[in-house]
């Protein structure tokens, strides 16, 4: 292969490392900035822990979760803990 051949396929592959690696976890750390913005108080949540709960306050970035039926299991966490959103209906 000539210079241009190599310069072509290194090109080639940073694009194509690109498109597989960089850009699907850009979308997908978008995906969840607009689901932690849409949390409000209220919502049903799940937490990285698995846990599941109510949200019954929240500051800019954390939110005090309830869990359990006893109402007395009231936890703070930061946003960042929630990985699934169910709005009441």
């Amino acid at each position: 292969m000539s210079g241009a051949g190599w310069i072509l396929y290194i090109i080639f592959l940073v694009a194509l490392m690109y498109f597989i690696a960089i850009r699907p976890q850009q979308k997908e750390r978008k995906k969840m900035q607009a689901l932690l913005a849409s949390v409000a108080v209220g919502d049903s949540v799940l937490t990285s822990s698995g846990f599941y709960g109510v949200i019954i306050d929240m500051t800019d970035d954390t939110v005090i979760v309830e869990f359990g039926n006893n109402k007395n299991c009231r936890i703070p966490m930061q946003k960042a803990a929630i990985v699934q959103i169910e709005k009441p209906e």
